[in-house]
């Protein structure tokens, strides 16, 4: 072998040697999350958004089933295997795994700044000082309408309390559709598209959510009990057999055209857009009275956070970084309509339902559901009790004073606000 032979092997081995060390550097991030119907969206357009600007970082999303989620990522994360990215669910649940230390403290993260503290509540610790997951999305309450018999019957859009039952009343003396699609037997339909989609209107959004934590507040004050009273009304509006209707009935008798109004949680938009064969819109809570200001449960549901056994660390703060971006938040939330950016920045929907739901952000103040913070956390579980209080309330079978009573004493009976 000639040396200019072993020059050139040489010579090759060390481009060879230098390439499979640009390659070794280069990180894989594994994310974990429940969320497997949103799959194609990380493969086709979130990853390679990311990767194209971060060359050497790459990305695979690696979900549970839903109802597997929970098991199967507690499992991974006490055996050391879970993925270094981890898929977080609203409040408890995750304030869990970060006392756990099964998620890092992002407090100080990149991109943080972009996040205000009701965007940021589901995933900080009670005292407020550490944030454990970047919020990705959250979902919005209100009122989807069919936009044809709304024409048909010349409806105005309600904004009062008194004009939505005005509505209603038209919709029933018409006889055609049944003015409002919503059931009881499943319970959680009352509490969370009836009490929790209405109430904080009445009790302020997050004024009335944060005094009745601190102990300043009790459910069996006026501002709790009425948004129970309006929903008592709500029972001539449901059509007959209301009490034995799921919530799937409820989806089916809207979109095949039979009821002219849905109370809903924007998560319902894609599926509505490919069943139904009518034009929809959508309203906020009507307000008590004209000119009074206007909430909206805008509820935080889900983030991501760092799993701190994590070996590219990093890579991963980079990719969360990348989350809290106004980029990340414009391709999530119009890849996915109803599921709405929680960063400051707002993002132009280009679904029109969708648009019209975040457009709600500029006018009324947000806050999120009354029960899910710090509330539930003890049995009673106070979630659990609003929707057979609310199922009940609808059904006529508990007044409104007496279901504010029950929930009252069944929060008494083991949470002592701190002072």
């Amino acid at each position: 072998m000639t040396r200019t032979t072993i020059k050139g092997l040489l010579l090759a081995s060390s481009i060879l040697g230098s390439a499979g060390l640009v390659q070794a550097q280069d990180k894989t991030l594994t994310i974990e999350s429940w969320r497997n119907d949103d799959l194609t969206i990380w493969q086709e357009k979130l990853i390679p958004a990311f990767e194209a600007k971060n060359p050497g970082i790459k990305v695979v999303f690696s979900p549970s089933a839903p109802t597997e989620y929970n098991a199967a990522l507690n499992a991974k994360l006490d055996a050391g295997s879970a993925g270094d990215l981890i898929t977080c669910r609203p409040f408890d649940p995750s304030l869990e795994l970060y006392n756990k230390k099964h998620l890092a403290d992002l407090t100080g993260l990149a991109g943080m700044e972009n996040f205000s503290d009701v965007a940021k509540s589901a995933w900080t610790t009670d005292d407020g000082k550490v944030t454990f997951c970047v919020p990705m999305a959250s979902v919005i309450h209100g009122f989807i309408y069919n936009k044809d018999a709304f024409d048909q019957l010349k409806l105005s859009v309600p904004t009062t309390e008194e004009e939505f039952f005005a509505v209603l009343d038209k919709i029933k003396a018409d006889g055609n559709y049944i003015p409002m699609a919503m059931g009881t037997k499943d319970l959680w339909e009352a509490a969370t598209m009836g009490y929790q989609n209405i109430g904080p209107n009445y009790w302020k959004g997050e004024e009335g959510r944060l005094a009745l934590i601190k102990g300043e507040q009790k459910l069996t004050d006026d501002a709790w009990v009425e948004p129970y009273r309006v929903l008592a009304k709500w029972k001539d509006y449901l059509g007959d057999g209301f009490e034995a209707q799921t919530y799937p009935d409820s989806q089916n008798l809207f979109t095949l055209g039979r009821a002219a109004i849905y109370p809903a949680g924007s998560w319902e938009i894609s599926g509505f857009n490919t069943q139904a064969q009518f034009k929809m819109g959508a309203f906020p809570p009507p307000v008590k009275k004209a000119g009074d200001t206007c909430y909206i449960s805008d509820h935080t549901d889900i983030g991501i956070g760092l799993n701190p056994k994590s070996p590219n660390a990093e890579a991963a703060k980079t990719f969360l970084t990348w989350v809290a971006s106004p980029e990340f938040a414009d391709i999530y939330a119009n890849a996915l309509p109803g599921f709405f950016s929680l960063n400051s920045t707002a993002v132009k929907m280009t679904d029109p339902l969708a648009q019209e739901f975040v457009s709600w952000r500029e006018k009324c103040k947000s806050t999120i559901r009354s029960t899910y913070q710090i509330l539930s956390r003890g049995t009673p579980n106070l979630e659990n009790e609003t929707w057979v209080e609310s199922a009940n309330v609808i059904n006529g079978t508990s007044t409104p004073e007496d279901a504010a009573k029950k929930l009252q004493e069944g929060l008494d009976s083991w949470y002592k606000p701190a002072k």
